[in-house]
């Protein structure tokens, strides 16, 4: 049937912004909210309701499969009015429109920044006759059907549909609130014809009714066999009371007196064999059919399964314990030591509690497999559970029984599944753990992990108290910062530093290169590393805090020996310095500080990261220009402030230190950091910053093997900064042979060991000038302000 159309009887313009919706249809005189949140729909709203208010909404056309094809919409839609906006705290925008009258898209007028497009409206066509009467009073009383049928539909859509007297308003109204198809509603809406229009509506409503009345007798026949499953299961119950009135023994099920014997076994401390008996309890009186008796079942099987008073004896031997350490593990006395400390207590007090540790260290250091070494040495179960990316707090506490497919949290599933409830329980990555709407997990950890209340840790789903004070918690972190100050306090925390050289020289003979060998199916008589070879591996190959990356190098020679002898070649390989590049390819680091001469302008900093210390260069270069003071290398707010104190520094004592103030301003000096794609930031940079300016002015030559760290005033003193260890221990491993630290932070050389600081020149300062005689070639104070 070909399509009428008209001039508009309301002022709809030619051309609309168009809104399409998905599996969405709106007719005319029907009001209906709708949520937008997309960018070019909200500009399209924002532009509209403060115009004409007027848009054109047609149906995007869906997929067999039920999804939206994006480009394809239907060319019949409605125009709407807008009549409320509401702004909603998430940015996005809800209106409510009312459908105006059918329109039928011509073409695309406009797509950026939404879309507007050439419409005609489309007139009815109505002529009354006897069977559009029927087909009006057919539609009103199958709708009346329907809606007994369907509790969804209120009584006040009935009534309105009874008063409705326009054969066209009562198709839309009836069409918009009945749950029909997309494509359904999409012919009502395009027919123009009312007489064809009601006999559509017709025909969809009495397969609707007869779709409804079929479900109908489906769930009656359901509803009357669940009747008689209650009705036997009530009188199962009348039969079990009579029976105990009549003294006469009740059949128990099996499951119910396994489950008492097990409870009796179990040693249960008082507040959970009673949760355990009163459930069993409930389970007495439950039909096997209902869905709570497999909740009952689970409960029971976990409450009778968990470690109550199930516990493995420790090691009280301390020199084996000792040696367990030692023999898995290279330095890391600190760890050890502690370790020893907990178990000479032990042996003097039998209830002390177990240590709450976080091993904070670099990558590839050993905190996670010193923790199986730990067990070891106790005798005890050892439980490794990463929180990296944890984000749910029923992961720690579980969820309540009560919800479909609970369980425990995962603190009480690995005890369960170790047996014991001493073991050494190991929180892998904990400066890792998320929050989101469901939970924070670190402060679920709160409980866990303070001695003081994980006595009477309660889990979500066995709701009784479980005693975890008898198990040693080890956690492990890259970094503290992230970990929260409350969990934080909780825990013991031992630092772990990088490895030096010379440390990881002995780490790879005695355990990398032996574990490689066994890995890759090679016998120690087939392969051989010269010491030298391990070196250059070292020094060429990797540039990290632990050994992670060494092993793997080691394990890549090792790859490729073992194929030569899988080819049949079975001669043994002696792996020298020279025959490095060939198994491994060519050097992938190479040293700066040992490649650098003593230059002006560049000075040697000393930086602390998340994953150890790092050595870092400032370059400083002079040029004609009007720029000024130029910074450039990724640097962060601190950073940037810092080198402004250096040359304000220089700037204010230019007449003290011979420089010629004009120099300075008619020329641009620029500071760069190398590594510009790496961001760097904070504090400790300041006196590389104001040596490598102070040597660009005075063209004296710094020394290319001395390192420095700390902060600067603007009075040129030297103050203390952090992460004094790791500096050292990079500086050692670089090739550094001199350090300057803040005389304030000689206090922290403590922690470092004595081999490293033997094999180093380190230099208290307490002011710049004092730098600069240690740091110049030649030890040529130039700038002294003394």
């Amino acid at each position: 049937m070909e399509m009428k159309t008209k001039k508009p009887p309301f002022n709809i313009p030619d051309q609309v912004p168009v809104v399409i919706l998905d599996d969405v249809v709106i007719f005319p005189n029907i009001i209906m909210p709708l949520t937008f949140t997309e960018e070019s729909d909200l500009k399209l709203i924002n532009d509209t309701a403060v115009g004409s208010k007027i848009v054109g909404i047609f149906s995007r056309k869906m997929s067999k499969n039920g999804e939206t094809v994006s480009d394809d919409i239907f060319p019949v839609g409605t125009a709407a009015t807008i009549l409320k906006l509401f702004r909603m705290p998430d940015e996005s925008l809800r209106i409510i429109v009312q459908g105006m009258q059918r329109i039928k898209l011509e073409e695309m007028t406009q797509s950026v920044p939404y879309l507007v497009a050439k419409i005609n409206v489309l007139e009815n066509e109505y002529k009354q006759n006897l069977k559009t009467e029927a087909l009006h009073k057919n539609i009103i009383e199958t709708f009346k059907k329907i809606a007994q049928l369907n509790e969804a539909i209120p009584e006040e859509i009935v009534a309105a549909v009874m008063n409705i007297k326009e054969p066209a308003v009562l198709a839309d109204f009836i069409a918009s609130n009945l749950d029909i198809k997309q494509k359904d509603r999409q012919e009502i809406l395009k027919e123009i014809n009312i007489e064809k229009r009601l006999d559509d509506l017709s025909s969809i409503m009495g397969r609707e009714l007869r779709l409804m009345e079929i479900g109908s007798k489906i769930e009656d026949q359901i509803s009357d066999q669940f009747a008689k499953s209650q009705r036997k299961y009530y009188l199962r119950q009348q039969l079990k009371e009579i029976k105990k009135e009549l003294g006469e023994d009740q059949d128990l099920p099996v499951e119910i007196i396994e489950y008492e014997e097990k409870i009796n076994k179990a040693k249960l401390p008082n507040d959970a064999k009673e949760a355990a008996e009163k459930e069993l309890d409930r389970l007495k009186n439950m039909n096997p059919a209902s869905a709570e008796y497999t909740v009952s079942i689970n409960y029971l099987d976990w409450m009778v399964s968990l470690p109550w008073q199930v516990s493995t004896k420790d090691t009280m031997d301390i020199k084996k314990a000792q040696q367990i350490l030692n023999k898995d593990h290279y330095g890391l006395d600190d760890i050890k030591e502690r370790i020893i400390e907990y178990l000479a207590i032990k042996k003097l007090n039998k209830t002390i509690k177990g240590p709450i540790l976080c091993f904070a260290g670099p990558p590839g250091v050993g905190k996670t497999s010193l923790g199986q070494s730990i067990a070891k040495s106790l005798g005890r179960k050892f439980i490794r559970m990463s929180l990296g990316g944890m984000r749910d707090e029923a992961e720690i506490r579980g969820h309540r029984k009560t919800y479909v497919g609970a369980m425990p949290g995962r603190v009480i599933q690995n005890l369960k599944n170790v047996k014991s409830n001493n073991p050494v329980f190991m929180l892998d990555e904990v400066d890792k753990i998320g929050s989101d709407f469901r939970g924070d997990p670190a402060s679920a950890l709160l409980e866990v992990l303070d001695p003081a209340q994980n006595s009477t840790f309660s889990d979500h789903y066995i709701e009784v108290p479980f005693d975890l004070s008898n198990v040693m918690f080890i956690t492990t972190a890259n970094q503290l910062q992230p970990i929260p100050a409350p969990l934080r306090d909780r825990m013991e925390i031992i630092q772990l530093p990088g490895y030096i050289n010379e440390e990881k020289v002995k780490i790879a003979q005695k355990y990398l290169i032996p574990r490689q060998i066994k890995e890759n199916g090679l016998n120690p008589k087939d392969i051989s590393f010269t010491i030298s070879a391990i070196r250059k591996v070292i020094a060429e190959y990797t540039r990290e805090a632990g050994v992670r990356n060494l092993e793997r190098e080691l394990g890549g020679i090792c790859r490729k020996v073992a194929r030569k002898f899988a080819e049949g070649n079975k001669k043994a390989v002696k792996v020298t310095k020279d025959k490095i590049e060939k198994y491994l390819g060519p050097i992938k680091h190479v040293s700066e500080v040992i490649n650098r001469d003593d230059e002006v302008g560049v000075a040697t900093g000393l930086a602390w990261t998340p994953v150890g210390g790092e050595v870092l260069f400032i370059e400083s270069v002079m040029m004609p220009g009007t720029k000024g003071f130029i910074l450039t290398g990724h640097l962060g707010d601190v950073m940037k402030e810092s080198a402004r104190a250096a040359m304000s520094y220089i700037r204010s004592k230019a007449g003290e230190l011979n420089i010629d103030s004009r120099t300075i301003n008619k020329n641009d000096i620029h500071i760069h950091v190398p590594a510009g794609a790496t961001p760097k930031d904070g504090p400790s940079a300041g006196i590389t910053i104001a040596t490598s300016l102070a040597s660009l002015l005075s063209k004296n030559p710094i020394k290319h093997d001395i390192a420095m760290t700390g902060e600067i005033t603007l009075r040129g003193k030297v103050m203390p900064v952090g992460g004094i260890k790791e500096k050292v221990i990079a500086a050692k491993r670089a090739g550094i042979k001199s350090i300057v630290i803040p005389k304030q932070n000689v206090k922290d050389l403590d922690t470092i060991p004595d081999n490293i600081i033997k094999s180093l020149n380190i230099h208290p300062v307490e002011k710049i000038d004092d730098v600069w005689e240690i740091a110049f070639v030649g030890n040529k104070n130039t700038f002294s302000t003394k």
